[in-house]
């Protein structure tokens, strides 16, 4: 819980600022801080193998303003949770070494944004990832429509309510933005 917590305390510092680097204009910062977090909860930490894809294939993915992004198909991690077996596609975007795994879920557009949460992994030699829920957050076209984010592939739609990570703040869940 440490390592989450953190995380979540150097998030919240960048978003406060409403600087540069957040995607949060100055104007908008009380509407969206504090940012609201499902309780942390081991049981959505689990371990999974990345199964790598045939081949590499580079694929446009669509995002929240209409473009393509460049991403890259790097393999479909594989495990279980709440003893139901699961898989997420993952990708590679340009330039980044981190794995990028885009996923909606039943909170999707009443605890959480409706268009769905990312996690991002980083690499490790043996192909064994944590999937960590609880570090899954809100793309940043949830707080400014200006920001270009992938949505999620259908392949990577979790039929069950994963209530780790980022949520809507209680307010937000009876006025859709």
């Amino acid at each position: 819980g440490a390592r989450v917590a953190a995380e979540r305390a150097r998030e919240y510092e960048m978003f406060r600022s409403g600087g540069e680097d957040s995607p949060i204009l100055a104007k908008d910062v009380g509407s969206f801080l504090p940012l609201a977090y499902f309780p942390v909860d081991e049981l959505y930490a689990v371990p999974a193998q990345l199964a790598p894809a045939d081949e590499q294939v580079s694929l446009q993915m669509p995002t929240s303003t209409g473009k393509l992004r460049n991403t890259t198909r790097i393999g479909t991690l594989e495990f279980s949770l709440r003893g139901q077996s699961m898989k997420l596609t993952a990708f590679l975007e340009d330039g980044s070494r981190r794995l990028f795994v885009p996923f909606s879920d039943l909170t999707s557009g009443t605890e959480t944004y409706q268009a769905g949460r990312y996690m991002n992994l980083d690499p490790t030699p043996t192909g064994i990832y944590i999937v960590d829920f609880n570090v899954a957050y809100h793309p940043y076209c949830y707080y400014n429509p200006e920001y270009d984010c992938p949505l999620p592939p259908k392949e990577n739609r979790l039929t069950l309510p994963i209530r780790a990570g980022e949520r809507l703040r209680a307010a937000d869940t009876t006025t859709s933005r």
